[in-house]
């Protein structure tokens, strides 16, 4: 995160409060609770990496710290907990948005990058991107590194998470420093087929997706706790229909998504 220019002013731990770190050359203080470096730094997002147990403590704490963003990189997170916390920061005004669990994090090439998303595989540009994959997040940015992105928003592949496509999909319709949106899904779910339905209603600007999936076999669950599809429903097959319903140019492939993106971004 240093090495991508995030201005990283403290950690938490209640065991460890009162010493420093030293990363990268820079000093980093540790707190006892958010709260406590909220009000001695001004922190305005806090990163989770805490082991799945205490991860819904985590999220609470700085959901009742009032910070503005929580990004939970944790996999593992039982879902009834990744459900309690996401229902307590609903229960507090939404005052807090939630990325993740079970995600790579934010990223803005040249700004900041929260989470665990390469220092140094993209470029500054104008694509945004939303992903439900990790790994597949940066695949896309490599690939279309030469254009470069705005904003890269890993959300997670869980059942429940914090902030979904439909969500991404909004904030980068109002981006300014936004022309064109990749989207990457998966099987399970329905999901895709949801922001689908808001592409068509909703988006002006240009989106291309991915959905991660074509040969899995029905009815097995497939890597991420979310990607299970049945008969029909939440196959990459029945999702693809959707999207191209809506507009939504569909790459098979990491690779021939890429090129869309490569002609949307030419011919803008």
């Amino acid at each position: 995160m240093i090495g991508a220019g995030t201005k990283i002013v403290g950690g938490t731990n209640p065991r460890k409060a009162g010493q420093s770190i030293g990363l990268a050359g820079v000093s980093v203080p540790v707190f006892g609770t958010v709260a406590e470096a909220m009000a001695q730094t001004g922190a305005d997002v806090s990163v989770v990496f805490v082991p799945p147990a205490g991860t819904k403590d985590a999220v609470v704490e700085a959901v009742d710290a009032g910070i503005g963003l929580v990004i939970v990189i944790t996999e593992g997170v039982p879902v009834h907990d990744s459900a309690t916390f996401w229902a307590h920061a609903c229960a507090r005004g939404n005052a807090t948005r939630i990325v993740g669990p079970n995600c790579p994090g934010v990223a803005s090439p040249g700004k900041s990058n929260a989470g665990i998303i390469p220092a140094d595989i993209t470029t500054e540009g104008r694509i945004g991107l939303v992903s439900k994959s990790g790994t597949l997040t940066y695949q896309m940015m490599f690939e279309l590194r030469d254009i470069g992105f705005s904003t890269a928003v890993g959300i997670g592949g869980d059942p429940i998470i914090g902030t979904t496509h439909i969500d991404c999909l909004e904030a980068f319709e109002k981006d300014p420093e936004t022309d064109a949106i990749v989207m990457i899904g998966e099987i399970g779910g329905d999901a895709e087929e949801r922001a689908a339905a808001y592409i068509e209603a909703h988006m002006t600007k240009p989106v291309v997706a991915y959905v991660a999936g074509f040969t899995a076999p029905e009815g097995r669950t497939m890597g991420h706790a979310g990607a299970i599809s049945s008969g029909s429903s939440g196959t990459a097959q029945a999702k693809k229909e959707a999207l191209e319903k809506a507009g939504v140019k569909v790459g098979r492939t990491p690779s021939e998504t890429a090129r869309l993106v490569r002609e949307v971004m030419l011919a803008r």
